[in-house]
């Protein structure tokens, strides 16, 4: 492991023991076994590190599931309207569902009211989900797999139920209860019912 993911490691574990905003520099020179100064030739600040340790948690779980990228044609190749929008629903919920994005996603949801930078990565992480949503949903009208009257309304809705859905399986996760597996398919289908051609 190199430096700059040990210390993302070190941020990590010390934010879920006492949360973010608890975490010092020098605790986590302390963690990693280096000097506060050796910190800053790495980071200059913990925003810094936080937004990097995002970063390569997202393309790692994007790796672990095989999203390498986002080819709209490739998507949606002869499928139904209800296929395309379930497989690329559940891609993003499984890439948000790994181990360590939820763990990250639990630290920063609890700091994000708080913490700008915290508010800034989700920020970040719901407009790049609504504007690959609209991608795919103008191709997906052009292409008439679906009847859109305002293209990037409907991206907007379907995206933000998609996110609020997710947002609800983590809670139901780290509250213990018992997650519903079919609540995103039904949505899905509904979806498919009213906009499908």
């Amino acid at each position: 492991m190199d430096r700059k993911s040990e210390i993302i490691s070190a941020v990590m574990e010390l934010a879920s023991q006492k949360g973010l905003g608890s975490v010092s520099m020098q605790q986590i020179a302390d963690r990693v076994g280096i000097t506060k100064a050796s910190l800053y030739n790495h980071f200059s600040s913990k925003d810094e590190i936080v937004e990097e340790m995002y970063h390569c948690l997202r393309d790692n779980a994007k790796k672990s599931i095989g999203i390498e990228s986002f080819d709209v044609d490739k998507m949606i190749g002869d499928r139904s309207l209800n296929e395309i929008l379930f497989e690329t629903a559940d891609s993003y919920r499984r890439m948000c569902m790994d181990p360590q994005m939820l763990m990250f996603y639990k630290i920063i949801m609890s700091e994000r009211s708080i913490n700008r930078s915290a508010a800034e990565i989700m920020v970040s992480e719901t407009k790049m989900m609504i504007n690959a949503t609209k991608m795919l949903f103008y191709a997906l009208h052009v292409k008439e797999k679906a009847l859109f009257e305002n293209v990037d309304t409907a991206a907007f809705s379907f995206a933000m139920a998609v996110h609020s859905i997710i947002d609800y399986e983590c809670d139901l996760i780290h509250s213990g209860s018992e997650k519903d597996q079919d609540m995103l398919r039904r949505y899905i289908d509904e979806f498919c019912r009213k906009y499908g051609v």
